[in-house]
């Protein structure tokens, strides 16, 4: 057990040029509040919304992320504010955060169906490293992992840019602006270093007809060190109770400061949101890696809850769409 625990966290988090470190979510784009703060209010209703995923189901120190997120308008919709608090843990890593966000909402038209939003977040990330995961008597460890520090407080910022109107929107990030310039030279520098992360995400809505919209997505992730996620999104939206669809994860590895041969990592999940009403929505992802790994055997399950205090001058006259 220990072997695989250890293997797991130096193949994940020890090569600093090849991991991306954010935590990853498949229903992201059910809110988007995990990838720019400046999608807070968006939906001009306060909500509350939980993740937690099982990545690599029954495998020995594979990742699990707990993260819960609420957020609303204020000031007849032109400010958005928002609150986040997730936990991360992949072997003997535990990261956990906290983040505050305001966005400032912009209408661009007289209804206010098209705005631009500019958002910041800002907080903390508490990192961990749990050394007698990774005690083994056959195993030589690292001194700079058994010397240096296990805990660390960062402080953190995020900023984002998002736009919408009633059938689009595109919008752009950054995460993790801070850690990194308070990481010292130590264990967690070493093997677990916070470097920024920035997204682009796009989309769009297309009525199939009075029961069906059809709701095409992508998501860009760059870390500048290791390959460039993207993952391509299409769901599909029935009489306006549920979500059906699914992703192609996969990425670009043609970089200077990658080795040649990698082998590019692909990945599909398949998900469903159902509303039970017009306040509570229940979500479930099932993630599948396909790029022969291990972790072929072992599939990811993902549960998402969420629950909207229905305001009764909410532009918005819906929820569901972004």
């Amino acid at each position: 057990m220990n072997k695989i625990l250890i293997a797991l966290f130096f193949i994940l988090c020890g090569v600093s040029v090849s991991a991306q470190q954010d935590a990853q979510f498949s229903q992201y784009m059910f809110n988007g509040i995990y990838v720019n703060p400046a999608y807070a209010g968006y939906r001009e209703q306060w909500n509350i919304h939980a993740f937690y995923r099982n990545q690599w189901t029954n495998y020995p120190g594979a990742p699990k992320t707990f993260s819960v997120a609420a957020d609303g308008a204020v000031s007849d919709g032109r400010v958005g504010l928002g609150f986040q608090a997730m936990n991360d843990q992949l072997g003997a890593s535990n990261n956990t955060s906290w983040y505050a966000t305001y966005a400032y909402r912009i209408p661009l038209d007289e209804a206010g169906a098209s705005r631009l939003s500019l958002g910041i977040s800002g907080g903390f990330i508490q990192q961990h490293m749990n050394i007698s995961a990774l005690q083994a008597s056959s195993v030589d460890i690292d001194p700079v992992i058994l010397n240096g520090r296990k805990d660390a407080l960062l402080p953190d910022a995020r900023f984002g840019v998002y736009y919408n109107r009633e059938r689009f929107f595109a919008g752009l990030s950054a995460n993790n602006l801070l850690t990194h310039t308070f990481q010292k030279s130590d264990a967690l520098k070493e093997y677990l270093p916070m470097k920024p992360h920035f997204y682009f995400t796009a989309g769009g809505l297309v009525p199939m007809s009075e029961q069906l919209v059809l709701k095409p997505s992508i998501l860009i992730k760059e870390d500048r060190a290791g390959p460039t996620s993207v993952d391509l999104n299409a769901f599909l939206l029935i009489n306006e109770k549920l979500w059906l669809g699914g992703s192609y994860r996969t990425a670009f590895l043609k970089k200077s400061n990658l080795k040649e041969g990698l082998t590019k990592p692909a990945a599909i999940a398949l998900m469903a949101e159902f509303f039970v009403n017009e306040k509570l929505r229940i979500g479930y992802a099932y993630d599948l890696t396909l790029n022969s790994t291990v972790a072929n055997n072992y599939p990811t399950n993902e549960i998402s809850l969420s629950y909207f205090f229905k305001h009764p001058k909410a532009r918005m006259l819906s929820p569901r769409y972004f």
